[in-house]
């Protein structure tokens, strides 16, 4: 027997859902909670395998409860179940330990089975869900602008940080105060950058200086 808890603030979503749930033979409501504060002590005190978590709540939010959740349970089996898709919502609910992640528009089936996906350690993502997430990993694997820069063009940039002046960097690298400016200019335009003062905050940004 799967053993669920539900945290939503709305009565009449817990109602529809125990309704439903309580009609799987292998999936038992233990425990519902109106808010985040609540859901976390009935987590702690049930100890559920799986749990239905809203993210809209007055008081502690959904995202807030599953991290408080994820702290004090081991290996917790987290479904959010919430209208929302929005980016502020999708990502800081997987990064706070949430396993799955599903509208509520979906079908009561679709959301059983979730549960007893979950019990397994599976997880099941909303396909929009899983467009952005891929969508996200895409994008921080994307080069950076600075990987594209030529190991002097790195030299000179790294200068450039350090406060050193056209002719300091030429000094320094045994070049031309022209071929300093050349490197100068092709860094800026690799980085899309208008000026040294930029140039030298993404350096430290991106903490390729000391």
């Amino acid at each position: 027997m799967i053993r669920v808890i539900l945290i939503d603030d709305h009565e009449m979503v817990r109602m529809g859902l125990s309704a439903y749930l309580a009609t799987q033979s292998d999936i038992e409501i233990v425990g519902e909670a109106s808010d985040g504060k609540a859901g976390v002590q009935l987590a702690v005190d049930t100890q559920p395998d799986v749990i239905l978590m809203d993210l809209l709540m007055e008081g502690m939010d959904g995202i807030t409860a599953t991290r408080e959740i994820v702290k004090v349970l081991p290996n917790p089996k987290i479904i959010v179940l919430t209208s929302f898709l929005d980016d502020d919502k999708v990502y800081p609910a997987l990064e706070a330990g949430a396993l799955s992640y599903l509208l509520k528009t979906s079908r009561a089936d679709k959301i059983a089975s979730a549960i007893r996906s979950a019990a397994k350690g599976e997880s099941v993502l909303e396909a929009k869900v899983t467009s952005k997430v891929i969508s996200k990993m895409r994008s921080s694997d994307r080069e950076k602008p600075h990987e594209s820069l030529t190991a002097r063009e790195m030299e000179v940039l790294q200068l450039i940080a350090d406060g050193n002046t056209n002719q300091d960097i030429a000094d320094k690298l045994y070049i031309t105060v022209k071929t300093v400016k050349t490197h100068i200019t092709n860094l800026l335009s690799k980085l899309e950058l208008d000026d040294r003062t930029q140039a030298a905050i993404y350096a430290y940004r991106n903490n390729l200086v000391e």
